[in-house]
């Protein structure tokens, strides 16, 4: 190999080492393979064969914990490796939506639904589910607000908040499915949760816009 071919493999190499998944992005597209996997899972449930499926659900939140656990795995590797990647800041967060505003859109399928009375055996309703992904909307377009101007949009602690309470919502509707009738409390916290997770996702709404309030002044102005 000639110094002239060494010199012009350098940026093709110096590429092919940064186009290299590092192992947080890894997990994190675990995460979404098993994510993909716990979406179609809720679409075979059926509350008329509830009592056949109890291993489905026990399969399908067995998912949702391994998943949901791995966004503090990835991310931790990520800042403690010192690998935080562009690549982990698009596909980590579009995993968390999928896992959790899919879970909650797809809870309100007619499979959810006791045929008897019409009622969504899940315990949520369309409005909730409304709030829950036009916040989610509305922070994607204010840190792409921010950050265009140049300005960072962390996470908060809210936010933070927000994204386990919605976690641990959706895993303790998936465990009432097949284990509220002989855990009688487990459906009577339900609602508790249910509203909880509305409550925090309407307050980290709020925390958001007041964080991204300079950028939305500078919007104004132009």
């Amino acid at each position: 190999m000639t110094i002239a071919s060494t010199a012009t493999d350098g940026p093709a190499l110096a590429r092919g080492a940064s186009m290299r998944i590092n192992l947080p992005n890894q997990i994190t597209l675990v995460r979404l393979v098993l994510a993909i996997i716990f979406c179609f899972l809720l679409t075979r449930f059926d509350w008329r064969l509830r009592d056949q499926q109890v291993a489905l659900i026990d399969w399908t939140l067995a998912l949702f914990i391994v998943a949901a656990l791995s966004d503090i795995l990835d991310g931790w590797l990520a800042r403690r490796s010192n690998q935080v990647t562009a690549f982990g800041r698009v596909v980590d967060p579009f995993v968390d939506k999928m896992l959790v505003c899919g879970g909650f859109v797809l809870l309100l399928g007619r499979n959810f639904v006791n045929q008897k009375t019409g009622e969504n055996v899940a315990g949520i309703e369309a409005w909730m589910v409304v709030v829950i992904i036009g916040r989610e909307l509305l922070v994607t377009g204010l840190r792409g607000l921010s950050e265009s101007q140049g300005s960072q949009f962390a996470a908060n602690a809210l936010g933070k908040l927000k994204m386990w309470v919605q976690c641990f919502t959706i895993g303790w509707i998936l465990f009432c499915l097949t284990r509220g009738r002989s855990h009688a409390v487990l459906l009577q916290l339900r609602p508790w949760w249910i509203w909880a997770t509305i409550v925090i996702t309407l307050g980290s709404l709020i925390a958001y816009l007041f964080q991204a309030r300079t950028a939305l002044a500078r919007q104004a102005r132009a």
